[in-house]
């Protein structure tokens, strides 16, 4: 492992607040299938919708909560239903019809990157801004809504990073959504993280506003409401999920009617980021909380001597400070109807249902049949190499591609790019073990075309870049010949590199010796989270490693002996970020045919020597066999395990022990947060 990583972000202890779904979006499927490549449109082009063809329900959605009230010559708030829809792949598609002054209904279907970082698309009115599927991502920039912009939907978009490495930054005000002075806006199914500023500023007077099922975090400000003296703004903040954030969970000031319901706001232990206070009430504002969950979080409830703040309902877990209520407010039900789900209900609910959703921003009929691309080595497929199939599945895809491989032994590198999501990669055999893909290259060996060595990401027979990927039933292989090459310097060679979110590998082998499976995220910035399940990883050196928060669930984790017939090792070297999770092995196996007490189960990489880093592995509720040591941590280029995160939890099998401080384990509370559904932070793997 010789890769360099850039410099973390910052290192503060973590929270996040969460919110709840309605039971039908919990339980939405992926996202539905074309039939050939045409079904993806043509790119960076907008598309219009055929004339007379039924709108799906997304495009004609209207908002609840207070955007829903008529007001101001404004009758609730249903974005651009009334106009055309169209498709953009391109910032200057997206400004062309964000600006326009007739209402759209504009579909995100793809990465747009912002240029310059931390600008601002000026939206007008009568608009609706949806996602299509979970493509739709906002990078780089956000939204802004001045004076008087009426009748606008934010909807199903992930908008992220414009962080410019300053914490609490006072001099980059780069916000997700910015609203001056406007009325009758739907903030709804977004995920809002890594801005330079806040991620939503409702401020001016801006009124008549409904913020609900976002998942909101990984930054300092979350939500700030005010900015005036008038008492007359009018909002609603509801099943939203506040995560990883330290301040404006929401701040409300003068705010005359401020409902918020069913949120979850989550300030978990151990990590980087620490709250200084969840909902507040200032000034004038008149609040009423209702169901809400608060777990973890510093002064959950505070509110000034001027403002009122009527509490109901509301359960606070693990929190400490202040925690207020007073005065009179009002009856949200004399302004619009809801209804409230059980408190107990909201973290579930939430975690499940907040976000970008499969289902919302899409068109194909949910009977329509998978695109399906075929490969055989014996030419009866349509492609004779996996790299030939991925080469043809289209740029800017947005609903998945499967690429079934018949049985066989692919001698080949593949890779996946960052704009090719929702590509599925399956072997088509009876067992995992008929559909090979291997190649043999390791870091030290020098490129055919002179250009230097691979390196130990460049060593991978499958990179895999691009978010939304799924292998199952088949075998990635490195099959290096360390004992051939014994004086080559670097053995590093990689079977599998994910540098990408939401990877879900199901079913497969991924088996190599040293750096097996290398599980990175696209940058050092971003996440990168992966699910591996029913699954075998076979390696003897840090088999397992990298930054991204990833699950290996349900697995066999093998150890073997190295080329010259020796047992030592290590199975996981994680290079966690600072505030963020590393490595979850949970219901899983580790053992393999090695000598007793010679393998370790981890030890923190520190890559390029970044003291900010902070590797994290925890092995819990698995079974280790005595190939695991007693002390099963150790150190790493001069960094002590004992300054990172490793643990375990409730462990069986003759490698297990009990807790004592060179083997630390975790509490009954403190495992309560490292479990899957934590570490997945609202993905739910779903087979497509």
């Amino acid at each position: 492992m010789t890769e360099t990583r850039g410099r973390a972000r910052h290192r503060r202890r973590g929270k996040a607040l969460v919110i709840g779904a309605p039971a039908a979006l919990a339980a939405a499927g992926v996202l539905a299938y074309g039939t050939a490549f045409d079904v993806f449109g043509t790119d960076a082009r907008p598309e219009a919708k055929a004339a007379g063809a039924a709108a799906p329900a997304w495009a004609s959605a209207v908002a609840d909560g207070f955007a829903s009230v008529d007001a101001l010559g404004q009758k609730g708030t249903y974005g651009g239903r009334d106009g055309q829809t169209v498709t953009v792949r391109t910032l200057a598609d997206l400004e062309k019809y964000a600006t326009a002054p007739e209402p759209y209904v504009i579909v995100v279907a793809g990465t747009i990157t912002v240029n310059p970082t931390g600008k601002e698309i000026r939206v007008a009115s009568d608009k609706t801004i949806i996602g299509s599927g979970t493509s739709g991502h906002i990078v780089g920039g956000g939204f802004f809504l001045g004076q008087g912009v009426h009748n606008v939907i934010i909807r199903n978009l992930t908008i992220r990073d414009s962080y410019q490495g300053v914490w609490n930054d006072k001099e980059h005000d780069f916000d997700a959504v910015q609203m001056d002075g406007a009325h009758h806006v739907w903030i709804d199914h977004n995920d809002l993280r890594h801005m330079a500023d806040g991620l939503i500023d409702s401020r001016k007077d801006t009124t008549y506003v409904t913020v609900s099922w976002n998942r909101l975090g990984h930054n300092n400000k979350t939500f700030g409401i005010g900015w005036t003296e008038n008492a007359t703004a009018d909002l609603t903040i509801h099943h939203n999920w506040i995560r990883e954030t330290e301040q404006r969970n929401p701040s409300t000031d003068n705010v005359a009617h401020a409902h918020l319901y069913n949120n979850l706001l989550q300030d978990d232990p151990g990590t980087n980021i620490t709250s200084s206070y969840g909902n507040y009430a200032r000034g004038r504002t008149r609040m009423v909380l209702e169901n809400s969950v608060f777990q973890g979080v510093n002064n959950p409830v505070i509110k000034d001597a001027t403002a009122a703040l009527v509490q109901r309902g509301n359960v606070f877990s693990g929190t400490t400070g202040r925690n207020e209520s007073g005065g009179t407010a009002f009856d949200p039900k004399a302004y619009y109807p809801y209804t409230l789900d059980a408190t107990a209900a909201v973290p579930d609910l939430l975690r499940s249902g907040a976000g970008p959703r499969s289902t919302l921003g899409t068109t194909a009929a949910p009977t329509a049949a998978a695109t399906v691309l075929t490969v055989a080595k014996d030419g009866s497929g349509r492609f004779t190499s996996v790299q030939k199939a991925v080469d043809a599945v289209p740029a800017g895809n947005t609903s998945r591609v499967v690429i079934r491989v018949a049985p066989g032994v692919y001698r080949e590198t593949v890779k996946v790019p960052s704009n090719k999501p929702h590509v599925t990669i399956e072997g088509t055999g009876g067992s995992r073990k008929d559909t090979v893909i291997v190649e043999g290259h390791a870091s030290g060996m020098t490129r055919p075309d002179g250009s230097g060595t691979y390196g130990t990401g460049g060593s991978a027979t499958v990179a895999v870049e691009a978010d939304d990927f799924q292998a199952r039933n088949l075998t990635l292989s490195n099959d290096f010949d360390e004992a051939a090459n014994r004086n080559l310097n670097g053995h590093q060679a990689v079977a599998l590199r994910t540098a990408a979110d939401r990877v879900f590998l199901d079913g497969v082998i991924i088996t190599g010796d040293q750096d097996t499976l290398l599980l990175d995220t696209a940058a050092k910035d971003r996440t990168g989270r992966v699910y591996v399940t029913n699954s075998y990883v076979i390696g003897n050196v840090d088999f397992v490693f990298g930054r991204a928060t990833a699950v290996i669930d349900r697995s066999v984790l093998t150890l073997k002996k190295r080329w010259d017939g020796t047992s030592a090792g290590y199975v996981t070297a994680p290079s966690t970020p600072a505030g963020r999770k590393g490595f979850l092995i949970t219901r899983s196996t580790v053992n393999g045919d090695v000598t007793p007490g010679s393998f370790y189960l981890g030890r923190p990489w520190h890559a390029g020597g970044d003291a900010t880093l902070d590797p994290q592995t925890t092995v819990r509720d698995s079974v280790l066999s005595a190939a695991v040591k007693p002390t099963p941590w150790t150190d790493m280029s001069g960094f002590s395990w004992k300054d990172d995160r490793f643990a375990e939890y409730r462990n069986t099998g003759p490698g297990s022990g009990p807790s004592h401080p060179d083997r630390p384990h975790l509490t009954d509370a403190q495992a309560v947060g490292q479990d899957t559904a934590h570490w997945l932070d609202g993905w739910t793997p779903t087979a497509g």
